[in-house]
């Protein structure tokens, strides 16, 4: 009996020994799939994001090492009339309201009415030069009802923008995070800092570095926004790069 405990006893440590290889590699490999399933999701969703930013309205900067992309995002959009018979939108002076061409828009409280946004000074989003706030009721409408206002450039193509509100993604790599900030206020200059009653959402944890970058375009027509995103855990690394062609063509 003992003679076959002891045998036991090394054909087990010798399969161990056999097992232990293909086991961790396992082990690794799912961490590692993990790792990129959620760098994959967090990306896939600033993309979806971003691609609804208002027109030249994405800034990036980069604030002791902490990274912030910010960017207005807009709900839905149309044009407006510009001639003709009808309710339409006056650049002469200050204008309140204009019919909208085409089905109705869906509107909320909190809403604002954007006109080509240039992202330059006197057509900045930012500076409140294009926005005008949503004074209507909401629902679908055909008559757009805004606070008083006179843009100061009419859109080649009678294009306006309903935009919801500013939108954050802050990643820190010091604590790890990376995470979408909305529900504050519209100013000049781009906050590296936020209120704790800030609607807030993680998008991921276990970040190692990150990356944001934006390039307006050539024509201006278009711009390319670029991530990179680095998760890691128990000495397993992930790296992910996606970009998305953002349209600036207010």
């Amino acid at each position: 009996m003992i003679i076959v405990i002891a045998i036991t006893a090394i054909v087990g440590s010798m399969v161990a020994v056999f097992l232990r290889g293909p086991i961790e590699s396992y082990v690794a490999q799912d961490r590692r799939a993990r790792l990129a399933d959620a760098a994959d999701t967090a990306l896939r969703r600033m993309q979806r994001d971003i691609r609804l930013a208002l027109p030249n309205s994405v800034r990036v900067t980069d604030a002791g090492g902490v990274f912030y992309l910010e960017f207005l995002a807009t709900r839905s959009g149309g044009r407006y009339r510009a001639q003709g018979g009808g309710d339409i939108l006056d650049f002469t002076l200050a204008d309140s309201s204009f019919d909208v061409l085409g089905p109705a828009i869906d509107m909320q409280a909190g809403d604002r009415i954007a006109v080509y946004n240039l992202g330059i000074a006197g057509a900045d989003a930012w500076a409140g030069d294009t926005l005008a706030a949503y004074t209507g009721t909401a629902g679908g409408t055909t008559s757009i009802a805004f606070a008083a206002k006179q843009f100061s450039l009419a859109s080649p193509g009678s294009r306006f923008q309903v935009v919801e509100g500013p939108v954050s993604y802050v990643c820190d790599p010091a604590s790890g995070t990376l995470t979408r900030y909305w529900g504050y206020a519209i100013a000049a200059a781009q906050p590296t800092t936020f209120a704790a009653t800030t609607p807030r959402a993680l998008l991921a944890d276990r970040v190692g570095s990150c990356h944001f970058t934006y390039q307006p375009g050539v024509t201006e027509r278009g711009g390319l926004v670029s991530l990179t995103l680095e998760l890691s855990r128990d000495n397993e690394r992930v790296r992910l790069y996606a970009s998305t062609q953002v349209g600036n063509q207010p």
